[in-house]
């Protein structure tokens, strides 16, 4: 049984993303806001998957099901594959450690206003958690053709024989997300509450 939805932001994002507003919101509306989570997630690797870690472990014996979004969708996927959970993918990362090396150095974080090095430790803290192969029954993953940050055929090549929606157009936020809300709960065997 599906304990929670656990949204896992992107880089240099929060809780406070539009997507995880509106993931929240849904649920919240449908009776089913205490099986949401979204951890604020550290800028570092280590510290990211710790928390995550400490995520997936609050319900002892129930899995929750992830939701990732860009850099959220790289850790969703390292977290299922060692976890043994599912995931719905937005816009997922496929290679951080290459995607973001032409952003080493300053960075702010756009909610919280943090500011941090993006550095080459971060990278590499990225390479070691790639996971070279995934089982794609464990995911569910939302594409759109007009990320202009990912190239959303790596991920559609990653992830293949997965369910997957492919919208053309769109942006790497995914326009189309509210579209989505009520196929993420039937992924996740959420059902609202009569």
């Amino acid at each position: 049984m599906t304990s929670r939805l656990v949204y896992l932001h992107g880089f240099n994002s929060s809780p406070a993303s539009h997507k995880a507003r509106l993931l929240k919101a849904y649920l919240e509306e449908r009776g089913l806001g205490e099986r949401y989570a979204c951890p604020a997630l550290p800028h570092l690797p280590e510290e990211a998957v710790h928390t995550i870690e400490a995520e997936i472990v609050r319900d002892a014996g129930a899995k929750p099901v992830l939701v990732g979004s860009s850099l959220g969708g790289f850790y969703a996927t390292w977290a299922a594959e060692k976890y043994d959970l599912r995931a719905v993918l937005i816009q997922p990362a496929v290679r951080p450690w290459i995607g973001l090396a032409a952003l080493l150095g300053p960075q702010r974080n756009l909610y919280t206003g943090e500011t941090y090095l993006l550095t080459r430790e971060h990278l590499e803290g990225w390479r070691r958690l790639a996971v070279e192969r995934v089982d794609p029954e464990r995911y569910l993953l939302l594409l759109e053709t007009g990320d202009e940050v990912l190239d959303w055929r790596e991920a559609a090549r990653k992830y293949e024989g997965a369910r997957m929606v492919v919208r053309d157009g769109g942006d790497h936020t995914l326009a189309s997300f509210p579209e989505h809300l009520a196929r993420i709960l039937a992924f996740a065997d959420l059902a609202p509450r009569p």
